[in-house]
């Protein structure tokens, strides 16, 4: 988070995650993924279709590794989450937000109203999460 670093593919806590619920910053707590937009993109790593809401992350072009990568920071902490690529699935938006596991923090749906986070359970409980 500090240094712009990777994870290694399927080496990483959440790449396997298929449990409802909230994925917030790590240090911050800000709430930036819910499980119904995770998918398994193959890539190793936790991949969504969109965050919560677009405002709660930054987006910087980055050129390190030798070709051109859009970034994610948090916008709260300013901290590295990932990159964001497109080719992700095209029925909900053909973005994958490819996110460290150590970026982020997993609050399961039964424990997300008593960690203050009851607001997103609407969206960790909807089936058709692309309707929002």
């Amino acid at each position: 988070m500090d240094h712009n670093g990777t994870e290694r593919a399927f080496d990483n806590e959440y790449w396997n995650n298929h449990e409802a619920g909230l994925y917030v910053e790590a240090r911050t707590g800000e709430a930036l993924f819910v499980s119904t937009d995770k998918y398994d993109s193959g890539s190793g790593w936790p991949s969504f279709t969109r965050p919560v809401d677009p405002n709660a992350i930054t987006m910087h072009e980055d050129y390190t590794m030798g070709m051109r990568r859009i970034e994610i920071r948090s916008r709260n902490g300013d901290h590295h989450l990932g990159h964001v690529f497109d080719d992700g699935p095209r029925g909900s938006g053909g973005q994958r937000f490819c996110i460290n596991s150590c970026a982020i923090r997993f609050i399961p749906r039964a424990q997300m109203q008593a960690e203050g986070y009851g607001q997103y359970l609407a969206l960790v409980d909807s089936a058709q999460s692309t309707t929002r």
